[in-house]
């Protein structure tokens, strides 16, 4: 395996050879301390190599000094280019807007595999002149519509390219129909033919059978299917069942967020004759999020996030979800982050990009749980009730406890703030705050002849807890006096 010594070696930059110094070139030995030296200078991600004779090396940015054990993140990571000029509204306006879902980037990166399987198939059923079905499935935000929509572009330009008559193609979004069996209605109009005595799935299925039918093939794609999947399973079936049709030439594209059809759905289809081919979008993984940030971001020509920054996001993202959508809301608000610091900051701090504390917080926010909002609006004599029983529970190792022993927990907390200064709220108003965060689903709370008798326990995760209260001045002087 090369050596950080040896790969210096290679990234020294060859000396132009005068034509009197070409029969006896002249030998300069170089120390190895300014081979590894030159090597990071020209790894330096402040410090770009100004020569393409480094090739894929110089690409490489190195993260950690020679002697730490921490590897390259990214070995084929690209140079950096110009600094980003964050009082530039033009270049800020262009960093959102690359980064915002609604730009649709020039290719779908990461999902190759899954458009040429698609197009091979759709393609079959083209030069065979036959209909066909297929079902895409896969979590939120894994790139099953933009994938559709540049196969279908690549489809109507193989079909020109081969000669064959263009295709009919719609798209519907389940989500905009007002009732499931509309979806027939809109299939429909591609005909423009009434319906006078059938409904519209009555009419389909008399134009799918019979002779005369177009040959002109049809491509329908159907998105957020999971709406017929999940309201109505006859008007699922009957869609598929177009494709059965003997003089159909409908090929019909399924998207859906539910990947458990083969075990609800397909017996069902198959039986009727008309099981799709099931193609699975997997959820993105930590290098495939970013590349795809990066790839959107390759036209801008400066760097907009540090390296470790970007690579955070990523692990986090992949980790929780594979959600590329969230991927890039977590960068969008980064970004804004940045943006705030440099208007608000008093201090003569510079930023050119968008280093890994703003990622650090876009990602705490993102990550919330919605409990953490509940708990921060709550009064402060509830949010300390909060933070009694936690602190007990950790203490005493145990699941409940009793209200007489938690108010005498939080009263130990507010004197060892207030010192005696300020006096705590009463027995009475104790109880009724407790109520009060039973009914928002925070505690449960037991019933007794005496309420200091009553049993309290905790129904949420004293973890999500301690997050809201993460950073708060005053629980953070709590624990200090604890200690």
């Amino acid at each position: 395996m090369p050596t950080l010594r040896s790969a210096s070696r290679g990234l020294q930059s060859p000396k132009k050879i005068s034509e009197s110094d070409s029969t006896t070139p002249t030998k300069k030995r170089s120390s190895p301390r300014s081979k590894e030296t030159d090597a990071l200078v020209c790894s330096s991600p402040t410090s770009p190599p100004s020569d393409d004779v480094f090739g894929k090396v110089a690409k490489c940015k190195i993260i950690s000094s020679p002697r730490s054990s921490r590897k390259r993140l990214y070995g084929d990571e690209p140079t950096q280019g110009n600094k980003w000029n964050l009082k530039d509204p033009a270049q800020m306006k262009a960093v959102k807007e690359a980064l915002h879902l609604a730009t649709v980037p020039t290719s779908v990166a990461c999902r190759v595999g899954e458009q040429n399987k698609i197009f091979d198939l759709c393609k079959e059923y083209f030069e065979k002149e036959r209909a066909g079905s297929l079902y895409v499935c896969g979590c939120p935000g894994t790139g099953k519509t933009l994938s559709l929509e540049k196969v279908k572009n690549k489809l109507l330009t193989w079909s020109k390219e081969m000669g064959y008559e263009e295709p009919d193609s719609l798209s519907i979004n389940c989500t905009s129909l007002t009732n499931t069996s509309e979806i027939f209605s809109k299939i429909l109009q591609m005909f423009e033919k009434t319906c006078i005595g059938l409904t519209p799935l009555q009419r389909l299925q008399h134009i799918f059978s019979q002779k005369s039918s177009p040959r002109r093939m049809m491509l329908i794609i159907v998105d957020e299917m999971d709406y017929l999947i999940t309201r109505d399973r006859s008007v699922l079936h009957d869609l598929f069942m177009l494709t059965t049709l003997p003089f159909s030439r409908c090929i019909l594209i399924g998207i859906a967020n539910a990947i458990d059809l083969a075990d609800r759905f397909l017996p069902k289809l198959a039986s009727l004759n008309c099981k799709p081919h099931v193609i699975t979008f997997r959820a993105y993984n930590k290098d495939q999020i970013y590349e795809i940030i990066q790839e959107r971001l390759k036209g801008l020509g400066y760097d907009v996030f540090d390296a470790l920054a970007l690579e955070y996001c990523a692990r986090k993202v992949a980790a929780a979800s594979g959600d590329m959508r969230k991927a890039l809301a977590v960068c969008r608000s980064a970004v804004e982050l940045l943006e705030a610091d440099l208007r608000d900051s008093c201090e003569l701090q510079e930023f050119h990009s968008v280093t890994f504390d703003h990622m650090d917080k876009a990602l705490s926010k993102a990550f919330k749980p919605k409990i953490v909002d509940t708990i921060l609006s709550l009064p402060l004599h509830q949010q300390i009730i909060l933070y009694a029983i936690v602190n007990l529970f950790s203490q005493s190792k145990k699941s409940s406890t009793t209200v007489g022993e938690l108010n005498r927990t939080y009263n130990e907390t507010w004197r060892s703030i207030h010192r005696n200064k300020r006096t705590a709220i009463g027995a009475v108003e104790f109880t009724n705050m407790c109520q009060g965060l039973s009914d928002q689903g925070l505690l449960k709370l037991g019933q007794s002849k005496e309420e200091k008798s009553r049993r309290i326990a905790l129904t949420v995760d004293s973890s999500d807890i301690a997050y809201a209260f993460k950073g708060n001045r005053f629980f953070e002087d709590c624990k200090h006096s604890e200690e």
